[in-house]
Formats: C-alpha cells, sequence, structure tokens
C-alpha cells in the first residue's frame, strides 16, 4: 500500500544477471552501515570512524585481559592517524591477511585461544580494513623490555 504522495517507479526487468556475490571487503564497503554505523566525518560521537577505533583497541584489552599484553599504546598524529599497539601476541603470521580481510574469520569462537574476549563476531578488524584508505597491519617478535 502506498501513501497518495508516493509514485510507484517503473517496473524493471529483473533477471538472473542482476544477482552477484561480494566479496567480504566488497560487502563492507558497499553497505559500511551494516558493521559500523553511520560513516560520518568524525565530528559526532556515533560516526563510524569512533566504531572501528573501538574494535582495534577491544582487540588490544583482550590481549592485555589474557595476560598476553602488558602495555596499551594509542597514538594521533598531527595527521589524525592512529596507532594502537599492544605488545601482546600478535596474529599468527599464516593467517595475518585472513584474519585482517575475511569476515567471520578469527580466533573467539571457541576458548582455547581467548578465555575472555570484548569482541567476539569476526568482523572488527576487516571493517577497518576495508573502510580505511590505508591501513598497516606488523607483528613484531621482539619481546618488550622488562620495566
Amino acid at each position: 500500500m502506498t501513501d497518495n504522495n508516493d509514485q510507484l517507479l517503473p517496473q524493471t526487468d529483473y533477471q538472473e544477471d542482476n544477482i552477484r556475490h561480494l566479496s567480504d571487503m566488497e560487502h563492507v564497503r558497499t553497505r559500511p552501515g551494516m558493521y559500523i554505523g553511520r560513516l560520518g566525518d568524525g565530528s559526532q560521537a556515533e560516526d563510524g570512524i569512533y566504531v572501528l577505533l573501538k574494535e582495534v583497541i577491544d582487540n588490544s584489552i583482550d590481549e592485555f585481559k589474557m595476560n598476553a599484553g602488558r602495555r596499551i599504546e594509542v597514538n594521533i598524529d598531527e595527521n589524525l592517524r592512529v596507532s594502537v599497539r599492544d605488545y601482546g601476541r600478535g596474529i599468527p603470521l599464516g593467517k595475518l591477511v585472513e584474519a585482517v580481510s575475511m569476515l567471520n574469520t578469527g580466533a573467539k569462537y571457541d576458548s582455547n585461544a581467548f578465555k575472555k574476549s570484548v569482541g567476539l563476531n569476526g568482523v572488527g578488524l576487516k571493517a577497518v580494513n576495508a573502510t580505511r584508505s590505508h591501513i598497516i597491519s606488523r607483528r613484531s617478535v621482539q619481546p618488550l623490555p622488562v620495566l
């Protein structure tokens, strides 16, 4: 049923070639609101940039809660680039690309690697990766000096 003010759109052709599959990253880029809420420009508290930053920090908190991280550093430079470092275990190198680019990929689906976790849905880093123009994920195996 329609309002009197609504006009019906002309009927269009709907064929098999209208149906397509998007890769995980294409889907996040095409429909970011499903993953991070509103995009925004950072001027409002509910803008997606803050959701993305929280997702990354939550991963660091998980490492810290598992007694695997000793310190969490969050830096924002003059160009508003953000870096987060947790001195935790890091993502195993053999799964790094999958962990940051394939939805529903993560180590938090069982209790083997993470007994406690803030994030559980396997989307956080992927949404960051898909919606940013530049992302670097590094893993260092150098031990942190004892303070």
